[in-house]
């Protein structure tokens, strides 16, 4: 790739694209107060070693809504489970058995498989301390892994990446949705969004007088072309803003430069993977799973992600809680063992972890509307060739004098996982990212 980026001058750039009204006023205050920046992440532009084509790959998959973890991994043997659940408990002779004690929800069928194949880890009473019953506030909790009197400004994912991954690919991290989740805010925010892949690119019709997009499309790919002889480039536009001093390495410029080729290599990609690579397994035609068979897809062509996350809505059941959650459960089983199936078949599943998390259990007692409220501690799922399967940790008490105002105390702190895959799998320390030592829980198998 020819290293001489041109660009137009500035007053073509501005005119030609639909980004005029935004840099007109944001230029001046941004060469003002990221020059330095700039100059320091031009020092650092090496490729990160460490890539989704050679090396592990953390899948999270956010169970959105609050599940009910009690009808999840349900107690079946317990006498307190039977009497707070009258009207939406599990008959024993409907659970898939994982002991004498404890099953899975009869929906959860491609997980007994996973489980039975020494492939999914069951992580017993998950939660933090003074949990807090707010979808929003528990979500960003668990996103920036904070305490929960403590607002914190980063995602945890956002300080793996600044500490981690400096000079990575810009498509260190995917999240398959619309809005671009907490957990991957940084001080340089990494990673992007999708839902389509075809989608994820500047659209353009081959004219000069197209829509909003086509002159976005233009102007970017148009900021990459390399000059001529004559100091020009195809477009017959001079190539230079302001006299080579402006063409400096770490100027405010080059970021833009590089930026736009960013943007136009990795959309490229995107949609050159997901055309080229077939999955290899028949997933469940819904969202989740749809959003699965994209990454699966992604992962076998080679993209250099190292994390993707995906999500999962309608959990807070708070009436008819019975039919909602056994549909949500058995499509989570479902797209997860075909998810794993496919890798299986490409040959990538040593080296992918998934890990589910929703923002809070439900109470222990249901409600009148056949539903449950808010709670608080509630098992993950940890899914990979490499996971210690079975079983971790232990199940809360289900007693009431044990019960935290009708909530599952805790048992494992959410952060002690966290600690657990940004070491055991990542391979980078946790202490700066999680600001301070969290045991991590032994999930992870050594290699």
């Amino acid at each position: 790739m020819n290293n001489e980026i041109t660009l137009h001058t500035r007053r073509e750039f501005l005119r030609r694209t639909v980004l005029t009204s935004a840099l007109s006023w944001t230029v001046p205050a941004f060469l003002a107060n990221t020059f330095n920046a700039l100059q320091a992440e031009a020092a650092e532009k090496a490729t990160q070693i460490a890539t989704g084509r050679d090396s592990t790959i953390l899948v999270i998959l956010q169970m959105a809504g609050g599940n009910d973890g009690l009808n999840t991994v349900v107690p079946f043997g317990n006498d307190f489970y039977r009497n707070a659940r009258a009207r939406i408990g599990i008959a024993p002779g409907q659970v898939l058995k994982l002991n004498d004690e404890l099953g899975l929800h009869p929906g959860l069928t491609g997980f007994k498989e996973l489980y039975d194949g020494g492939r999914l880890a069951v992580v017993q009473g998950v939660g933090y301390p003074n949990p807090n019953r707010s979808h929003f506030r528990s979500t960003e909790i668990w996103q920036t892994a904070s305490d929960s009197e403590r607002f914190e400004k980063w995602g945890w994912l956002g300080r793996y990446f600044d500490n981690a991954c400096s000079g990575c690919d810009p498509t260190i991290a995917v999240n398959i949705g619309r809005q671009m989740p907490q957990a991957f805010t940084g001080k340089i925010t990494k990673g992007i969004s999708l839902e389509n892949p075809q989608n994820y690119r500047f659209v353009t019709s081959g004219h000069r007088g197209g829509d909003d997009g086509d002159l976005m499309e233009q102007s970017f790919r148009e900021l990459n072309e390399p000059a001529d002889e004559e100091g020009e480039n195809s477009g017959g536009t001079i190539a230079a803003i302001d006299g080579p001093a402006a063409r400096g390495r770490g100027s405010a410029l080059d970021f833009l430069e590089r930026t736009a080729l960013d943007a136009q290599v990795s959309s490229d990609e995107i949609r050159a993977i997901s055309s080229r690579t077939a999955n290899k397994a028949a997933y469940p035609a819904s969202p989740l799973g749809n959003s699965l068979k994209l990454v699966a897809k992604l992962i076998g062509g080679g993209l250099p992600t190292r994390v993707f996350y995906v999500s999962q809505g309608g959990y807070d059941t708070h009436t008819n809680q019975v039919a909602t959650h056994a549909r949500l459960l058995k499509d989570l089983g479902d797209a997860v063992k075909s998810f794993c199936d496919d890798l299986a078949a490409q040959g990538n599943m040593d080296r992918v972890l998934l890990m589910t998390f929703s923002e809070f259990g439900r109470r222990v007692n249901d409600n009148a509307s056949g539903g449950t409220d808010h709670g608080a501690a509630a098992p993950m799922f940890v899914i990979g060739n490499r996971v210690r399967a079975g079983l971790l940790g232990r199940y809360p008490s289900l007693a009431p004098a044990d019960l935290f105002e009708g909530d599952l105390r805790f048992i494992v702190d959410f952060r002690s996982v966290y600690a657990a895959v940004l070491e055991n799998w990542l391979k980078t320390r946790s202490e700066p990212i999680l600001g301070r030592r969290f045991e991590p829980l032994q999930i992870v198998q050594a290699s």
